[in-house]
């Protein structure tokens, strides 16, 4: 691993991300697996629109979220019929483009989305199939009434099917009985759909919002154990409908590498700190607080003989005391012009940092597969241009 990421930092140079396409996809394989056959899975690309690029074979179906996700499957050339169109924030004018697109599936989350679907559709002279969102007691989804009522007068909808439904509650749950608890809630409503409405919802997807380690050295045998936890349930309720599930952050995680330079060291007042090139305007982890957790980080440097451990303060390169990456890390001669770089990353990292603050550049981008080798997706990107008034509009 230290070669391969020593290979890499001379060709990409820092701050920069690397995404492995062959870890992305051992970890998919690894849900399917543990799921069956009978279970689809979904990629949400909101985690990391980057990796669609190299989706593996072994996903059904991509969730889209946003218009601009809609708009990177159409520049990737994704099959429209994998795409679930989902999002809470849906306009006439999304709901027109994804019918153009030829979207697989939409969802509703309101009355609203029911109409703006059905409207674009009987005017595209269509009938497209449609996941009602049920709610999990937040903004997101309607409630059981709501749900319920749309069911009821479903022939007044001439342009949509009512496939199924979604269900997502949120995201990092550790227990695999919370996972369960709202398998059983969602098995409950089929049956009682069915037997009260004399309807069958044929299609559920499922968010299951398994939680990833950032700060644990076994991660993986934890997170296996989370996945195994739940699988047995998920295939029973796979028996009894076409069952798709969604998540983003469990598949993507473990697939990402931040490298970052050690710009300058110091003490000050018994404090080591090291000031890197990068900051977190570019790096998140889900959990961290003020650089207390320590993520697995991997020291780069010309020399790997100094055994001269120190704690050091790692902070980025912001005009701002919050800019603490991890504190109290333990390395060897730590020093200018040496690496970090910090492991699971692959997950809304790149996406959800304060990317443009204080007009840094943003990280350069790579895809990386033994087949395909290294392959830089987004050069640096100076922010400044995003920060600086364009009076010609």
């Amino acid at each position: 691993m230290k070669q391969f990421l020593n290979e890499t930092l001379h060709k990409l140079g820092t701050p920069a991300y690397v995404f492995d396409t062959d870890i992305f996809a051992e970890r998919a394989e690894l849900v399917k697996k543990a799921f069956g056959n009978k279970v689809q899975i979904c990629f949400s690309i909101k985690a990391n629109p980057f990796v669609l690029a190299d989706l593996p074979e072994c996903f059904s179906k991509i969730e889209v979220c946003s218009p601009g996700e809609l708009t990177i499957c159409e520049k990737l050339n994704a099959d429209m019929d994998m795409v679930i169109f989902s999002g809470v924030n849906k306009t006439a004018e999304d709901v027109e483009r994804a019918m153009q697109d030829c979207v697989g599936t939409f969802t509703a989350e309101s009355i609203m989305h029911v109409n703006l679907i059905n409207n674009s559709a009987v005017n595209n002279g269509k009938c497209v199939p449609v996941l009602l969102r049920l709610t999990g007691g937040s903004q997101f989804g309607m409630d059981e009434d709501e749900l319920l009522n749309i069911i009821k007068n479903r022939d007044s909808y001439k342009g949509i099917e009512i496939v199924g439904i979604h269900y997502f509650t949120g995201t990092q749950k550790r227990k695999p009985a919370a996972i369960i608890k709202e398998l059983d809630r969602v098995d409950a409503f089929v049956d009682m759909v069915k037997s009260d409405y004399d309807f069958e919802l044929k299609r559920v997807e499922y968010g299951t919002g398994l939680a990833v380690d950032y700060f644990k050295d076994n991660a993986d045998e934890l997170e296996e154990e989370r996945l195994n936890g739940i699988a047995e349930r998920i295939r029973e309720l796979g028996e009894k409908v076409e069952l798709t599930v969604e998540m983003g952050r469990f598949f993507a995680a473990p697939c990402g590498f931040y490298f970052t330079k050690v710009i300058d060291t110091k003490t000050c007042c018994g404090v080591n700190y090291a000031i890197v090139d990068g900051g977190l305007n570019q790096l998140k982890y889900d959990g961290q607080i003020q650089g207390m957790q320590i993520p697995a980080i991997t020291h780069l440097s010309d020399d790997d003989n100094n055994t001269d451990e120190q704690a050091w303060t790692l902070c980025g390169s912001l005009c701002t005391t919050a800019d603490v990456l991890a504190r109290e890390v333990k390395l060897c001669g730590l020093k200018p012009d040496d690496t970090l770089v910090f492991h699971r990353t692959g997950a809304y990292s790149a996406m959800e940092g304060m990317a443009v603050f204080l007009s840094r550049e943003m990280p350069r981008i790579a895809l990386y597969s033994k087949e395909k080798g290294l392959r830089i997706v987004r050069d640096f990107i100076y922010s400044d241009t995003m920060n600086t008034a364009n009076f010609d509009l």
